[in-house]
């Protein structure tokens, strides 16, 4: 890849889900379809500066996020794709213990989500502020599942947002070429976490935990 595409993480986030999701659909839909953790894992640590840019108000999901993709590159020297790797788990009866995969899986997938309805907001709405479309992402993907001391930490952290021009600049891309690549990050993503989420039912594993 060039260089200069080497500094625009939005336009490598995009490529990444692109390539994901061309890779699920190529499959055959009669057969048994997987998606591999090397590349997954590889395409979701893209995303990592995105939270970066948001300041202090994700610096939480930042880091746990961070972590968690790390964990799933590791696993990828020992699993080939993301069925095998919660299937272990299953066997292991370790599915829901801190520090499985499959509960890493789970939160690097509400990660992705998150980022997906951020851009789907922005791209819906006018002006330079981006507290909306930030707090109705948190609200809509990580709110449910964290507790009133993470909550409130992350409303005071709103205030500190980049505004939407500032968001641009440190994507370096402009308003343009931005919306661009967010639309594509998100007609790509929606089968990988709808990929995700079906594996988890089918696997009678739940999605609220």
């Amino acid at each position: 890849m060039a260089t200069g595409d080497d500094q625009k993480p939005l336009r490598l986030i995009a490529d990444a889900f692109k390539d994901l999701a061309d890779n699920l659909g190529s499959q055959s839909p009669s057969g048994i379809v997987h998606l591999e953790v090397a590349p997954f894992s590889r395409a979701c640590s893209l995303v990592s500066p995105l939270f970066g840019c948001l300041g202090i108000a994700f610096k939480f999901a930042e880091l746990d996020y961070v972590a968690k993709v790390h964990d799933l590159g590791e696993a990828s020297k020992s699993f080939v794709t993301l069925q095998v790797m919660i299937d272990r788990d299953i066997e292991d009866n370790r599915v829901r213990k801190a520090g499985s995969h499959t509960r890493n899986l789970l939160r690097v997938k509400r990660g992705i989500d998150m980022v997906r309805v951020l851009f789907e907001k922005i791209i819906a709405t006018q002006g330079n502020s981006l507290k909306d479309a930030a707090s109705t992402a948190y609200g809509q993907v990580f709110a449910p599942h964290h507790g009133w001391a993470i909550r409130k930490a992350v409303a005071a952290g709103m205030y500190a947002l980049p505004t939407r021009a500032q968001l641009m600049n440190k994507l370096n891309e402009d308003e343009t070429s931005a919306i661009t690549q967010m639309q594509s990050y998100i007609a790509s993503s929606i089968p990988v976490i709808q990929y995700i989420d079906k594996l988890f039912l089918l696997k009678e594993l739940g999605l609220d935990w």
